[in-house]
């Protein structure tokens, strides 16, 4: 498989402040790749890098070979991207916001009331933004992203208040998108939903990159630990005693 996405020695900083110090990954087109780390560790700065909305400091990012810095609207139509915190006008219904962004995209009618079907509001489709939970927003922002053609979908922590049932719709969406051929990024700090989705994972600690393999080396490997959890701490530990 070809790489769709190319991270080259990025690093982002804020002032003396390092939000990722000099990492390189590549994401190859149709697999499903999750960040795993804990809150600040860097992966929403890498995340809003790769669709254009950071500028890196040193270090370039390629998407399909075009380097978003130097062609960002050209690189941007790869790209369909959800972001951490999702906000929706509160004063509009759930169908009309899909009905909106759908016009946005030249979505036939048909093709928009897919979408509703797809994203399973349960009764909700016709409710005020205002009305809706946490998880509704983020199922609602789901739904968003999946309307444009973008080979490439970027989502920043996707399960973010998501219910149960919420979070078993995420799963078969990502499954789903897969399955179209979609490249998939997902950031985390859940590991059992790297563990089901991913294809390979990349460990971010303190603004580093300190691991990326394949999710299946990741499962041999707690078999020797322990437990993925033990696994994914060790990891943590011991860039936190390389540092002191």
């Amino acid at each position: 498989m070809n790489s769709i996405i190319q991270v080259e020695r990025f690093t982002k900083r804020y002032g003396s402040f390092t939000a990722v110090d000099n990492i390189s990954f590549e994401v190859k087109q149709g697999e499903v790749f999750a960040f795993l780390g804990p809150n600040g560790s860097g992966k929403t700065t890498t995340m809003k890098a790769i669709v254009g909305l950071n500028i890196p400091t040193s270090g370039r990012i390629l998407i399909n070979g075009i380097n978003i810095v130097d062609r960002p609207k050209e690189a941007k139509r790869f790209v369909s991207y959800l972001p951490q915190r999702v906000v929706f006008p509160e004063n509009l219904t759930a169908r009309e916001v899909i009905r909106f962004y759908g016009s946005m995209r030249k979505l036939s009618k048909e093709a928009v009331e897919q979408v509703l079907v797809n994203a399973r509001f349960n009764g909700f489709s016709d409710k005020l933004v205002s009305e809706f939970s946490g998880g509704m927003v983020q199922r609602l922002g789901l739904a968003v992203v999946s309307m444009p053609d973008a080979p490439i979908l970027l989502l920043d922590e996707p399960t973010a208040n998501l219910d149960p049932q919420g979070v078993k719709r995420f799963r078969e969406f990502i499954l789903e998108q897969k399955q179209k051929g979609k490249t998939i990024v997902f950031s985390t700090h859940l590991l059992p939903e790297v563990e089901q989705l991913a294809d390979r994972v990349g460990i971010f600690v303190g603004g580093k990159l300190v691991a990326q393999q394949p999710v299946e080396h990741l499962r041999r490997s707690f078999l020797e630990t322990g437990t993925i959890e033990d696994l994914y701490l060790s990891y943590v530990e011991s860039y936190q005693h390389e540092e002191r």
